[in-house]
Order: structure tokens, then C-alpha cells, then sequence
């Protein structure tokens, strides 16, 4: 592989933080302690593992529903997420917003909503005000697939396209949203990266469970965006292998076929990236690494269990311009 055998170690640890901080949330989610609704990217963990190589915390980025990878990648506050999912006051929107409305400016995760496609335009608007202000820094907006139906997508990219903004607009492709294939909700054949390039930015496509692929191509988006000042569109093809919401295996209700969830199980970029460190012997400084991460997990499960509750008098704080 024609990558830096360090830099793949960064990109793995990253990833693995992000599995199993998720697959903690799912094993403790039936204690029914966290009260809001939970959407998994045990999967999709590669790309925002990769992306994150490429920027720095001056740079801007946006989330969708299924945020806990982009939040963690960009450097979020691992503690401030859980206590985030667990309601507590010490969570990174004080306990108001749950799992899917994240949020650490400290690192330029400028947030994420539970709305289909609500920080798209939000992601463009801080674009715009890069631009306006002459910044040396970048947005980025995560978005997936299912977001492209939304009207405010074809407005954004409209937008970026005309004021030529510094945005990348990073497509993590499942194939799904919710129960539904992109067969069913889009013109047969048609390719979102195609119809966006028709809209007047640069795009590219990768599979996003080809590691090298994935990585190049991530690569030269943002380099793009950063030396040009112009959008451009990134598809990457990924794989979600939990339920569209929630902590459990959902490949036996019928809606995807068994062929189709082992065929990407069998794809698993972690299983492979760490088959490549064991094969290049680095394997004894990722086990230290890993054994880090799940004591940092512990610790903040713990640390968000302990948290005290917001006050009730609280809850009309922060609507407006007080700061988090």
C-alpha cells in the first residue's frame, strides 16, 4: 500500500476509537440511561478516519443525523459526547441535544441535526464567510445519500457553485436510507457524484471501504478546495452494519439481502487496515494504542454516569446567542 505506514496507524487508531466507542453505546443502550435516539456509523468509520489526516481544527465541518464518527474525527471532546447521549449537563450542548445534535467549535465541529440535509446549508454558509473574511481554512459538510433528495441540497450546491466557496461536500453513500434502497428513491443508474458535476463543481467518486482508493481521493479533494478556494463534491460508497437507528443488527427483516451485509462484513476496512499494520510489524504499538483508547472509553462512560442533570430552569438557555 502506497501509503506511510505511521499515517495508517493514525488513521486506524482513529477509526478504532470510533468503533468501539459506538459498540460500548450500543452494548449499554438497553439500560435505557441514554434517552435519545441513536444513529451508528459501525461501518462507515474509514472515511472521516481518513478525512481527518487532511485538516486541521481552524477548519470548519458539519454533521448529519448519524454524527458521532465526524464529531470524533475532527477532534471532539469524547467525554462532552457521551455525557452529550447520556443528558447530562456536562454533555457538549449541555444535555439538551442528544446524539444527533453535536457540537465542539473548539475543534471547528460547527455542529450536526437531526434534520435531513439541515446543516447543508449551514456548512455553505460558513464557506461564505471564510470567503468574505479571506480565512486560510476550509468547511466541509457530511452528508449522505438520502440527503440529496432534499431540496436545500440542490440550493447549496447551486450557491457554492456560483460564489465558488471553499467547501467540500463529502457523500458517505450507504445505499440506504432507512429501509430504503437508492434503486427506489432515485433514477435507475443515475450517479449522485454525475448530476452534481452537472451543477457546475468538480466531484469525485471512491469506494469507501478501498483504503488506498478512499484515501488518494480524500486527498485530493481537500487540496483542491484549499489551494483552488472552489467546492467540489466527494461520493464515497460505504456500509452502515447496524439498524438505521438504534444499537442492534437489523439484516434479518428483510429489507437488505444476507448476500449483500457479508459481502461488506467481509470488506471491513479496520479488519483489513489492521492486517496490514500486524503484516508490516507495527501490530505491538497499535495493542498499547488500543488498550489507550478503550481506557479513555471507560473513563468517559463513567465520567458521563457521574454528571450531574441539567436544571429544569435551564431549558430555555442557549436558543439563541448564548454560546457553548
Amino acid at each position: 500500500m502506497n501509503i506511510n505506514i505511521d499515517e495508517l496507524k493514525q488513521i486506524y487508531l482513529r477509526a478504532y476509537k470510533i468503533r468501539k466507542t459506538e459498540e460500548e453505546i450500543a452494548n449499554r443502550y438497553s439500560e435505557q440511561e441514554m434517552r435519545c435516539p441513536t444513529h451508528l456509523s459501525i461501518g462507515q468509520e474509514l472515511v472521516p478516519s481518513i478525512y481527518a489526516q487532511f485538516i486541521t481544527k481552524e477548519d470548519y465541518a458539519v454533521s448529519t443525523h448519524r454524527a458521532h464518527a465526524h464529531y470524533l474525527a475532527k477532534g471532539g471532546d469524547l467525554k462532552a459526547m457521551i455525557a452529550e447521549i447520556y443528558g447530562k449537563k456536562t454533555g457538549c450542548s449541555h444535555g439538551m441535544g442528544g446524539s444527533m445534535h453535536l457540537i465542539d467549535k473548539k475543534v471547528g465541529f460547527m455542529g450536526s441535526t437531526a434534520i435531513v440535509g439541515g446543516t447543508i446549508p449551514i456548512g455553505v454558509g460558513l464557506a461564505l464567510s471564510i470567503q468574505i473574511k479571506n480565512e486560510n481554512r476550509i468547511s466541509t459538510v457530511f452528508l449522505g445519500d438520502g440527503s440529496t433528495e432534499e431540496g436545500v441540497f440542490y440550493e447549496s450546491i447551486n450557491f457554492a457553485a456560483l460564489k465558488d466557496l471553499p467547501v467540500i461536500f463529502i457523500c458517505e453513500n450507504n445505499f440506504y436510507s432507512v429501509y430504503s434502497k437508492l434503486e427506489v428513491r432515485q433514477p435507475k443508474n443515475r450517479k449522485i457524484y454525475k448530476f452534481v458535476e452537472a451543477m457546475g463543481i468538480k466531484t469525485l467518486h471512491a469506494d469507501g471501504y478501498n483504503i488506498e482508493e478512499a484515501y488518494n481521493k480524500i486527498k485530493e479533494a481537500i487540496s483542491y478546495v484549499k489551494e483552488k478556494r472552489k467546492p467540489i463534491l466527494i461520493e464515497l460508497d460505504t456500509y452502515r452494519f447496524r439498524e438505521h437507528c438504534g444499537p442492534n443488527f437489523d439484516n434479518d427483516i428483510g429489507y437488505r439481502e444476507e448476500e449483500e451485509y457479508k459481502y461488506f462484513l467481509s470488506k471491513d476496512p479496520l479488519i483489513a487496515l489492521r492486517t496490514y499494520l500486524e503484516e508490516n510489524n507495527v501490530i505491538d504499538t497499535v495493542i498499547a494504542s488500543e488498550q489507550k483508547i478503550e481506557t479513555e472509553i471507560k473513563e468517559a462512560f463513567t465520567f458521563a454516569k457521574e454528571s450531574p442533570w441539567p436544571k429544569y430552569n435551564e431549558i430555555s438557555n442557549y436558543l439563541y446567542k448564548e454560546s457553548l
